[in-house]
């Protein structure tokens, strides 16, 4: 029997020859994200576990189909994690469907994207070549940047092999603090706290209340806390996990949800449903049925974009209410001769992103 890589080699060139497009699945914990896919479902999850794993280098390899949960177990009793704290969405959320989302948690403005975390990848392209991209270390990350490129394609560049990430080191303490604050204060001092050297690693206002997450050495995070006041939470590391894999009760119910990314220092956006921000302000949940062309408009008025995160569907006939921002003319033509480049005959992940990629 054929090892999991060539098979899905075998299933892409197949595919390909035929003009017959594929749908990329892994645990499916995303499936939401993005606009629906039609094709014959190409399943990866059985290409799984974790290649190599250097803490003193601060380094992990791992495959497409490892689930996150393995990943950060293995981590944790090494006293590290991955900075950029990404969404599970899922209990079988795997390491591929993670980089091919390219979505990152509450820690993001702080320690960095998911983009910035990878040193290399190990992908098929829509011809079922089998490529390798940047390597372990940084040095090795020069000329065009594919492995960032990959990250957040959402399969349509190709299918995720393998994955090479930096990892940070599990801070020594950490505290949530909790302070009613209406919206337009929480916005200011969000950014007033952005400018000063505390140990802020995680914002949110939702409900009338400024949440902050402390992360560093203990003096430092006790230092900053009497600083900037505040309820002690509980159990903090709970409600940080719910942020981000959206548990929160702020995420319940059948409405839209916009994921609106603009400048931090953007007041408050006067649309109809509730709101919570986060990201020192730069990221705004907005629960919303309002029209497309104007919740993008009060995107691009924060200098950012709006993206229909989950729930709702695409108008007839009216791209602009795709769940991705409409790109300019310029970007789209650059993007389709990526996409053709990487793949020739169209078939992965087709639409996942904007018509016609």
């Amino acid at each position: 029997m054929s090892d999991p890589v060539t098979q899905l080699a075998d299933a892409i060139r197949a595919a390909a020859d035929a003009k017959r497009s594929l749908n990329i699945r892994g645990s499916g914990s995303k499936a939401f994200y993005g606009n629906p896919v039609t094709g014959e479902v190409l399943d990866v999850t059985a290409y799984r576990g974790i290649i190599e794993y250097e803490p003193t280098e601060l380094v992990i390899t791992a495959r497409a189909g490892t689930p996150l949960v393995e990943i950060e177990a293995t981590m944790r009793d090494k006293g590290q994690m991955l900075g950029f704290e990404p969404p599970h969405f899922g209990a079988a959320s795997t390491l591929g469907g993670c980089i091919a989302a390219g979505l990152s948690g509450p820690r993001r403005p702080y320690s960095g994207s998911a983009r910035d975390f990878v040193l290399g990848v190990r992908l098929l392209d829509g011809r079922g070549t089998d490529l390798h991209f940047g390597g372990q270390v940084m040095k090795n990350v020069a000329g065009y940047d594919v492995s960032r490129l990959i990250t957040g394609s959402l399969g349509t560049l190709g299918v995720i092999l393998e994955v090479s990430l930096k990892a940070l080191p599990l801070p020594p303490a950490e505290m949530t603090l909790c302070r009613e604050q209406t919206q337009a204060e929480a916005l200011t001092l969000m950014n007033e706290w952005a400018g000063k050297p505390l140990p802020v690693t995680a914002t949110c206002h939702v409900d009338g209340r400024l949440y902050i997450r402390l992360a560093g050495a203990t003096p430092a995070v006790h230092s900053a806390a009497a600083k900037l006041g505040g309820e002690t939470i509980a159990d903090g590391a709970a409600f940080w996990q719910n942020i981000r894999d959206q548990r929160h009760a702020f995420f319940a119910g059948d409405a839209p949800l916009w994921r609106l990314s603009l400048l931090s220092t953007t007041p408050g956006l006067a649309l109809a449903g509730p709101q919570l921000i986060e990201w020192g302000g730069a990221l705004r949940w907005l629960r919303s049925e309002g029209d497309a062309m104007s919740i993008r408009k009060a995107a691009r008025s924060g200098d950012g974009h709006a993206i229909r995160f989950r729930g709702g569907e695409s108008r007839d006939g009216d791209t602009r209410s795709g769940a991705f921002h409409p790109l300019p003319s310029a970007m789209l033509k650059l993007h389709k001769r990526i996409k053709l480049a990487m793949d020739p005959a169209g078939i992965l992940n087709p639409g996942r992103m904007y018509e016609g990629l």
